[in-house]
């Protein structure tokens, strides 16, 4: 007879005088398939007894739901949160006010995890679960302990572990950035698979995990009228979990392996870490918006830039079906966020991603807790841009797209734009970058009583640590500190400077999110100008840049756009192109530059 050995570790909340350990049980026997000669053990673990000595006041508890609720909020994945108003920390319950307060008491408190991961390992050692089923906060507890390094003389049995997150808080941005560098990483088990519900009120996430094969998410979807959508229960015998997770382990736990459950256990249990080897793909989307609905916001050359970078990707060995583009009035907010998606779609190691944006940028001052202005955002401005946050193409809104990726894709972000706004004089060349409104400008505004002027608002850094280099630190946050860019994951980005060092010193990878190579048209302050070629107009930065790519020269990314900004100041143009990115990316060779031609070696017939 097969054993399936099961240790269940409880979500937020006091369990000790709920039946939750019965009803776990229960509800697991009934989904399991009724399979001969299994049985299963069932184990649980609390760690109610740590969380009693935690005092939340009522402040904290708020602080706490502000801090979950704005990183689950704003990302591609939060746009059903923000429908239902989650952003605003009064609509919250008490209930979810104390145990988020829990939750982040337990994420910046050192002794408290400590506690909490000699706790489970010991579970583990002692009980030699073949399976982990981790709960809500139970998810955050597990993953910290068997991702430690206090776990490493454990890792031979966790290899043989099987790992299950249900309500998983995991992939929270304010959870990512305080229990890691700003990255999950995969666990050393032989499994991992996260049961996701997108009605989950309880600050849960999806995780992308992208080319692995030993991780998988499954959409374990349900609405219950009136409640939080957050029960273990539901999650457990949700007919995708059954039919993803207990099916294909039934037939491992029988021992049919070899037989009729070979493809159940390759399916489930894939002894291979990564996803099946496939070609590697080369993906662009280019997006242009000349065509504003504001005549004055109207530009001339971007829809130009695109087809002009569509040439010169296919001069670099871009196939044209790999190549997207988005213009004008279909360059919507959600428009390009659903082909930004499409772009990093099942990447792979080496894979070339390319995503170019010719149109106008702004910067826009953003409310934190207490209906407060507390930074500046970066955007993109679509076609449909109003100056709301469902309109932006802001950081927030894309870095899970990107903070994920293996660190060998190779994903490069051009942006023909200026987020400094934008003055048009007649008969001058036109900027690229909106001036906000004044309604919206008056956010980041204070009137100075003793000088009788307008000045910027004090805004808090929002890079506190980040790095001793003053150029690194602006390179990300900008001159005062205060601004989400976009491309650098900056809600992911809260590991002081000495942390940081210290772990990438202990670790044998990069660490941190993912660093996209971003080539900016022109410094912070600078503008982004057109630039008319005889008749034609294209912006000066794109016309630079693919004038440089033309040249089929062996150059690194420095040198690429150092050629770029000589052809603008030869062209008479004041800005400057910016270059971002890992430094050992940005010194190597341009790994897609244009081809020479191939001769034609036919002789003509005389």
């Amino acid at each position: 007879m097969g054993k399936l050995r099961m240790l269940g570790v409880h979500g937020l909340g006091d369990h000790r005088h709920l039946p939750w350990k019965e009803e776990w049980e229960a509800t697991v026997r009934r989904a399991f398939p009724d399979v001969p000669g299994i049985e299963l053990e069932f184990r649980f673990l609390s760690y109610d007894h740590i969380f009693e000595k935690v005092d939340i006041s009522a402040w904290e508890a708020t602080v706490a739901v502000y801090k979950l609720l704005r990183s689950g909020a704003t990302s591609i994945f939060g746009s059903r949160a923000r429908a239902r108003g989650a952003r605003d920390p009064r609509g919250i319950s008490e209930f979810l006010r104390r145990h988020a307060g829990c939750v982040v008491a337990w994420l910046e408190d050192e002794g408290f995890r400590k506690d909490t991961r000699a706790m489970v390992l010991a579970a583990l050692e002692e009980q030699r679960p073949d399976v982990v089923l981790a709960h809500s906060l139970g998810s955050l507890v597990t993953y910290n302990a068997i991702t430690h390094g206090d776990a490493a003389k454990h890792e031979p049995a966790l290899r043989r572990l099987h790992y299950v997150t249900l309500g998983s808080q995991l992939g929270n941005a304010f959870v990512r950035a305080n229990l890691t560098p700003g990255r999950l990483e995969m666990p050393p088990v032989a499994q991992w698979r996260h049961l996701y519900n997108e009605e989950d009120d309880v600050f849960t996430s999806p995780i992308r995990f992208p080319g692995r094969s030993d991780f998988c998410q499954i959409e374990t979807s349900f609405d219950i009228k009136g409640v939080l959508d957050h029960s273990a229960t539901h999650y457990l015998e949700h007919r995708a979990t059954r039919a993803l997770l207990w099916e294909p382990l039934a037939q491992i736990a029988a021992g049919r392996s070899r037989a009729a459950g070979k493809p159940a256990y390759r399916a489930l249990f894939g002894s291979p870490t990564r996803a099946p080897k496939r070609k590697l793909h080369r993906r662009a989307l280019l997006v242009g918006i000349d065509e504003y609905p504001a005549e004055s916001d109207r530009l001339a050359g971007c829809v130009n830039d695109v087809f002009l970078m569509s040439e010169a990707l296919q001069e670099c060995g871009f196939a044209a079906q790999e190549i997207r583009v988005c213009l004008n009035r279909r360059a919507t907010a959600q428009g390009i966020i659903e082909r930004l998606d499409w772009l990093v779609d099942d990447p792979r190691p080496n894979d070339v991603l390319f995503f170019f944006y010719s149109g106008h940028g702004a910067q826009l001052p953003t409310y934190g807790m207490g209906d407060s202005i507390d930074r500046m955002d970066e955007t993109l401005v679509p076609w449909d841009f109003d100056w709301s946050p469902e309109t932006c193409v802001t950081d927030d809104q894309i870095f899970d797209l990107y903070a994920q990726l293996p660190y060998e894709t190779g994903f490069v972000m051009v942006f023909d734009c200026c987020h400094s706004g934008g003055i048009h004089r007649a008969g001058a060349p036109k900027a690229r970058g909106l001036n906000p409104p004044d309604d919206i400008r008056h956010r980041g505004l204070r009137w100075d009583v003793a000088t009788e002027t307008w000045e910027q608002r004090k805004l808090e850094p929002l890079d506190p640590g980040f790095s001793t280099e003053d150029d690194v630190s602006r390179g990300f946050f900008g001159k005062d500190r205060r601004t989400a860019r976009l491309g650098r994951a900056a809600a992911l980005r809260r590991t002081d400077h000495q942390t940081y060092e210290r772990a990438l010193k202990e670790s044998a990878e990069p660490i941190g999110p993912y660093l996209p190579v971003i080539l900016e048209a022109c410094a912070e302050e600078e503008l982004a100008y057109e630039y008319r070629h005889g008749a034609i107009s294209y912006g000066a930065f794109t016309y630079s840049l693919v004038s440089a790519l033309r040249r089929r020269e062996n150059v690194n990314f420095e040198n690429l756009v150092l050629k770029a900004a000589d052809t603008i100041q030869a062209m008479g143009y004041s800005q400057h192109p910016q270059l971002l990115g890992p430094a050992r990316i940005v010194k190597a060779r341009v790994p897609w530059m244009a081809r020479k031609a191939k001769k034609n070696r036919k002789k003509s017939k005389s």
